[in-house]
């Protein structure tokens, strides 16, 4: 059936909508906190510290300074390079077929990720988005000069328009408030997916939160039918 979409452009977080991550970032969160002498997490605990920028986590969670902060994120990511940036990573069931027919629909797409960029490169790469993606955009190696999701949002829209693509109709698929609240300062809407890690409030502001990633479908694209 022949689709549209309410969309001219969909941004997309990573960690916890597209990509799950979490194996990887419990096992070299532990090293990193251990290494300087705080409590290791549970994984339970991930919902505090994947999402925002390692650089606020590691003050927000266990009480760094800045300086102290910065050296911890140094840290971790030297050990997510030794580890490739990919090691144990996997996307969420049926997201990658749902990337592919929003582009093959002619919607532009662009990440939109507090992760370092080098690593969401390195994660499209891995697992053959690349080729439907517009613009890649994640944060600053120092997760710092470019982190907060409201600044991530702003330089993927920016990016998108200089690559020709009409952003007059955008939407951010996220999984935490700091996605709702990154694009409520751009006006971006949000659909809020729900397999992440995230509390149940954090959706309040969201467009809409889904369950499935057919349920996401339905929101991206329309059946001309259904009209």
């Amino acid at each position: 059936m022949p689709t549209r979409s309410p969309w001219t452009c969909v941004l997309w977080d990573v960690d916890g909508t597209v990509v799950d991550a979490s194996d990887g970032i419990l096992r070299r969160l532990t090293i990193a906190l251990e290494h300087f002498g705080k409590p290791r997490p549970t994984r339970a605990e991930l919902v505090h510290w994947i999402g925002p920028p390692m650089y606020e986590s590691f003050q927000a969670n266990v009480g760094m300074t800045p300086a102290e902060a910065s050296e911890a994120v140094s840290f971790y990511r030297t050990l997510g390079k030794a580890d490739g940036y990919t090691t144990g990573a996997k996307l969420f069931p049926g997201i990658a077929d749902l990337i592919a027919e929003v582009s093959a629909n002619g919607i532009a797409q662009a990440t939109a990720s507090s992760k370092p960029e080098i690593q969401v490169q390195a994660l499209m790469d891995h697992f053959g988005l690349e080729p439907y993606i517009t613009s890649i955009v994640g944060a600053t190696l120092d997760e710092r000069t470019l982190s907060a999701k409201s600044d991530i949002v702003a330089e993927a829209l920016r990016r998108l328009a200089a690559a020709g693509v009409d952003t007059s109709r955008p939407v951010l698929v996220g999984d935490r408030h700091h996605d709702v609240e990154g694009g409520a300062e751009h006006g971006v809407p949000v659909i809020f997916v729900r397999w992440g890690f995230s509390w149940p409030h954090e959706a309040d502001g969201a467009q809409a939160a889904v369950d499935t990633v057919e349920e996401l479908r339905a929101l991206l694209l329309v059946g001309d039918a259904d009209a």
